[in-house]
Parts: structure tokens; C-alpha cells; sequence
């Protein structure tokens, strides 16, 4: 059975969002103490988050990134702020998608299905190349790890598909269309400002392995990955 944590501090939506998730046989926990978010978040260990941008004491985007040191399960903001800079925010804090107040229930639920299945079902079980190596990077994913050498970084599925997308085809061009059909295909929460935030995270942990300016932006194009990592050891 599948585990949602509810972080919203409106209890009635926070009821109803439970009711509707349980029909659907989903384990759910809503939080009531907005203090210690992480701790329960830990205790519970959920498979996916759904999270509110206003909240008592601390905004969604800190719980965001607190969960984040810990854990890359699906997080998806159910917010009333509908402004393009709160959702890129979202993105940047470690968000999977977002979703605007007041939302059509079964667009929630089927918003979480999508994500789990990308987390833990089809993306993981049908994937033909579990493990990608170009030159010493790893990419397990199966397990959404980057390792080089003896260093390992977590990735987010939607980095994880990226770098898929981009190893795969390393020192050629994929572009911007073939990353954004293959990540976000069944989304409407696309634009060009969501993809470019995703691969500064994806080079932001090449950056934590040591690898620099591996990723090459093709003006008008989309993306190459350049596996210059050699000549910087």
C-alpha cells in the first residue's frame, strides 16, 4: 500500500483530500503539528508527498528542501499561489510538479498515480538499461543514483530521466522537445523555464562529483552532454 504525507494546514482540505485518497486505497498521514514536519515526515516514511506553499512558521519550500536531505520521493505542491515564479521556485527547492488551489480532486489523484507509477512502477520495472556508464559516470537508474568514481549523489526521477536521455545519446544533441516529451508527456505543467531549472539541478550534482561544464546548451537546439570529466582529473 502506498504512503502519502499531507502537509496543509487547512483541515478541511486536508479531511478531504484524505477521504478521497483512502477510497482509492492510499495509506495517507496529515499533519497537524507544523513544527516538527520532518520528523513526522521520517516517522511515517511516505511514498509521495503533497505539500502547501503557506504554511504556519515555515513556507512549503523549507519543508521542500528539508525533506530533500533526506529523500527523493515525488513531492507535489497543491498551492493557491498560481504566479510562474512561485512554481519555478517549487522546482528549484526539490518539487516534482504543482498543482493550483482550487483543484478537480480526481486531477490530484491522478497527478499522484502518475508520479508513483513514475517512481515505482513502469519507468523502473519496463526500463531495458537499468545502468548507463559513460567513462566512470554511473547512473543506476533503477535506484536514481549518479556515482563517479567513489562518489554518489541522489537524483529526483526528472533528473534521472534526463541524464538517461542525455548519456544515452552522449556527444550528441537532444533537444529540447525530445526532453520535454519524454519527462513531462502525460503534463500539462511544461514550459521552457521547468526544463531549464531541471538541468541546472542535473549539472548542479555533476557539480558535486566533480564534473564541470559537462552539459552544453545548444543555442535553438537543446542539450549535449560532453563527457570532458577526463581531462579534469
Amino acid at each position: 500500500m502506498f504512503k502519502i504525507f499531507i502537509v496543509e494546514d487547512d483541515t478541511g482540505l486536508a479531511l478531504l483530500l484524505e477521504e478521497h485518497l483512502n477510497k482509492y486505497g492510499y495509506q495517507t498521514f496529515a499533519v497537524q503539528n507544523f513544527d516538527t514536519v520532518l520528523s513526522e515526515f521520517k516517522k511515517f516514511d511516505p511514498h509521495i508527498v503533497l505539500l502547501d506553499i503557506n504554511l504556519p512558521k515555515y513556507d512549503g519550500f523549507y519543508w521542500c528542501r528539508q525533506i530533500r536531505t533526506s529523500s527523493t520521493c515525488p513531492i507535489l505542491f497543491l498551492s493557491a499561489r498560481e504566479s510562474k515564479m512561485d512554481q519555478v521556485m517549487a522546482l528549484e527547492n526539490g518539487a516534482d510538479d504543482y498543482i493550483t488551489k482550487p483543484f478537480d480532486y480526481e486531477i490530484v489523484i491522478a497527478k499522484v498515480k502518475s508520479q508513483l507509477r513514475r517512481a515505482f512502477g513502469t519507468y523502473s520495472v519496463n526500463e531495458q538499461i537499468r545502468t548507463l556508464d559513460v567513462e566512470g559516470l554511473m547512473l543506476d537508474i533503477e535506484r536514481l543514483s549518479l556515482s563517479f568514481h567513489h562518489e554518489k549523489v541522489e537524483l529526483s526521477l526528472t533528473e534521472a530521466k534526463i541524464l538517461d536521455e542525455l548519456m544515452k545519446k552522449a556527444e550528441r544533441v537532444v533537444s529540447r522537445d525530445r526532453l520535454l516529451e519524454k519527462i513531462w508527456d502525460d503534463q500539462a505543467f511544461v514550459d521552457d523555464n521547468t526544463l531549464n531549472v531541471y538541468v541546472t539541478r542535473v549539472r548542479k550534482k555533476l557539480m558535486t562529483l566533480g564534473i564541470h561544464d559537462s552539459i552544453q546548451t545548444i543555442r535553438g537546439q537543446g542539450y549535449r552532454l560532453y563527457p570532458n570529466w577526463g581531462d579534469q582529473e
